[in-house]
């Protein structure tokens, strides 16, 4: 079918997310803050039935807030000797299919790009804070050099974004020991191999680079893929993707990974400008050593609702 879109007649489907972070550390930690985008994000499409976060050591401090970019976050501090920390997340939430986008009838990508650097509406205004540099995003005219191909004058956004991210796809390797999160974006680029934050850097900065908006995403993917279908790549740990901005409300969700667009099997926590923003769980502590790090995950689909 030319449009992105779900087959007709398709509810929401249900999903149960288990992600458990295990840190052990060699000596003790006398004190430690911690920093969690843990929480799904209330979305119009993605419905939020329950979600706990357990944390062993109970914290002494602990407390909930929205972020700069309104994902919900979680603070804590544990302020006694411990040697170890288990963070359980447990979401159910219901992801309905997204409206359909013709990609062909979409904004010439030009038009959105001025649009955004106008910013003479609450989209438009909203959306312009994704469209600048950030720590892990620097402005690189090989972003720039790597997007053009795609973006011929006058082509439609979501016809280009998706070329962007079908080429992605296509010339890096996914591998999960050529890059770390610390790994210059220039790096990624040169020796074409990293895994789904740096892809999701890659697009966003290819579109930075033409002065488009998009924001890095976290979240989840579905652990099983139905039967006959093949399993994702990077399901056993939280995901990344995109989301590109294609004028007015609508937004382009893309993942280079795994080549797909507007995917309905994906859980969405958080979004932001690059992975700093949002990374699952961040923090400061005084002593530990060295550590040991354990993450797993797992996506129940528990039908349609």
């Amino acid at each position: 079918m030319s449009s992105l879109e779900s087959p007709a007649n398709q509810n929401g489907m249900r999903y149960r997310v288990r992600h458990s972070t295990s840190c052990h550390y060699t000596d003790d930690i006398l004190l430690a803050h911690h920093v969690l985008h843990l929480s799904p994000r209330p979305l119009a499409r993605q419905h939020v039935l329950a979600h706990r976060i357990e944390i062993d050591p109970a914290p002494e401090t602990r407390a909930e807030h929205l972020d700069y970019f309104g994902n919900p976050v979680t603070y804590l501090a544990v302020q006694h000797p411990h040697r170890s920390v288990v963070v359980t997340n447990e979401i159910e939430v219901v992801v309905a299919p997204p409206a359909p986008i013709d990609p062909e009838a979409t904004l010439p990508w030009e038009r959105v790009r001025d649009l955004a650097r106008a910013a003479a509406d609450d989209a438009a205004r909203a959306a312009v804070r994704f469209a600048y540099t950030s720590p892990l995003i620097p402005e690189l005219p090989e972003l720039g050099e790597f997007a053009r191909p795609s973006f011929a004058p006058g082509r439609p956004i979501a016809a280009a974004a998706l070329d962007l991210s079908a080429r992605i796809h296509r010339e890096f390797v996914y591998d999960p020991v050529a890059t770390t999160i610390s790994t210059p974006l220039v790096e990624v680029l040169a020796q074409r191999r990293g895994v789904c934050q740096d892809f999701a850097h890659l697009a966003i900065g290819c579109l930075m680079a033409l002065g488009l908006p998009a924001r890095y995403v976290s979240g989840y993917l579905r652990t099983a893929p139905p039967e006959g279908a093949p399993r994702l790549v990077g399901a056993d740990a939280s995901h990344a993707w995109l989301s590109v901005w294609c004028g007015g409300e609508t937004w382009l969700d893309l993942d280079p990974t795994n080549d797909r667009a507007n995917p309905t099997d994906f859980v969405t926590l958080a979004w932001g400008r690059d992975y700093q923003d949002v990374s699952p769980m961040r923090g400061v502590i005084i002593g530990g050593g060295s550590q040991e790090l354990v993450v797993e995950v797992d996506v129940e689909p528990l039908g349609t609702a």
